[in-house]
């Protein structure tokens, strides 16, 4: 390398070391990812929570969100399917709702500018944002609550998003792929009441940010398993594709409630910028088949807001439940 490249390199890695400093003066760097402690569950959780959310309006594939705890082998006592911040944290602007009755027509009528900012620097640019999360997902920037989604399961509805940031930040989602079958990751169908339902999230935003590949995403609740073995750590993958990746090839298993689940700890500070990401899978991506929304109306009816975005999650959209994701914008 030339002198003057070698130069200019240490620049910029002056520069990227002093930009880190500053994003972590709020909270110190977390260490990098520990080796992978697998916490394995068996069988139904037991409700405490009936339902977080009654939809007030007529709507189509209502079902309540329940909430429940499970101990696991180890004694590990856990909350599916996930820890959340529904209750406490600030509801989401609706582009589509059909339990709030915010249905506009089509984009051009959504009432964007009405959603509130969240201010996160005070010098920043405003940021708007469209998002969908099968099935309930809160969004992080630069480790700030920006907002949680409107319903925690069903109907499907579709979010707006506004914040203030400047550069360089960091987006951080929490995805739940939500159940009937607390620990078991199944839902109920129409003839199938132990069904392994499946995830996805789709989200485009003002910055030029869309959610693709060049996301990073992780696992933390797989399930149905008919063993625990079936999952496979391959360096930081949590691996299930041995069993199928999405419906209808996905193998789910016939153990019902005898059925078991891996859980992985959610590592302390995921969601802030310093967090080390760097050694995460890759997002993968996925279609409107794939996910099974090819007559979601919060999608199609507005397709401006959505352009050029990709449904993501991580290796495995039916037996993977609690992803994290993350992207950082520089």
């Amino acid at each position: 390398m030339p002198i003057f490249s070698r130069g200019l390199a240490a620049a910029f890695a002056a520069l990227a070391v002093m930009t880190m400093t500053a994003a972590a003066q709020e909270m110190p760097i977390p260490p990098a990812n520990p080796p992978a402690k697998r916490i394995i569950t068996q069988g139904l959780a037991t409700p405490t929570i009936d339902n977080l959310f009654k939809c007030e309006g007529p709507a189509s594939n209502y079902r309540i969100s329940a909430m429940g705890k499970i101990t696991a082998q180890d004694g590990t006592l856990l909350t599916v399917p996930a820890e959340n911040q529904y209750r406490t944290g600030p509801k989401l602007a609706d582009l589509y709702n059909e339990c709030s009755r915010v249905t506009p027509a089509t984009f051009a009528e959504a009432k964007i500018e009405d959603a509130p900012i969240v201010e996160i620097d005070k010098d920043g640019e405003v940021v708007t944002g469209f998002v969908i999360g099968d099935n309930y997902f809160e969004l992080y920037v630069n480790g700030k609550l920006v907002g949680v989604d409107s319903i925690p399961y069903t109907p499907f509805n579709s979010a707006i998003v506004r914040f203030r940031v400047k550069r360089p930040y960091t987006y951080a989602f929490l995805l739940v792929d939500w159940e009937e079958k607390l620990g078991l990751g199944m839902e109920k169908m129409p003839n199938n009441d132990w069904h392994a339902g499946d995830g996805g999230i789709i989200a485009k935003f003002s910055d030029g940010t869309v959610t693709d590949s060049s996301w990073k995403a992780q696992s933390f609740y797989i399930a149905p398993l008919a063993q625990p073995e079936d999952v496979i750590e391959r360096g930081t993958t949590h691996d299930t594709t041995k069993l199928g990746r999405v419906h209808p090839v996905a193998k789910v298993p016939q153990c019902r409630e005898q059925c078991y689940a891996v859980h992985y700890p959610m590592p302390e500070g995921w969601s802030w910028p310093a967090f080390d990401d760097s050694t995460w899978p890759r997002a993968y991506e996925y279609t409107d088949t794939d996910v099974g929304v090819t007559s979601l109306t919060g999608y199609w009816r507005y397709p401006e807001a959505f352009l050029g975005g990709r449904w993501i999650w991580t290796v495995n959209l039916v037996f993977d439940n609690l992803v994290l994701a993350r992207k950082t914008v520089r």
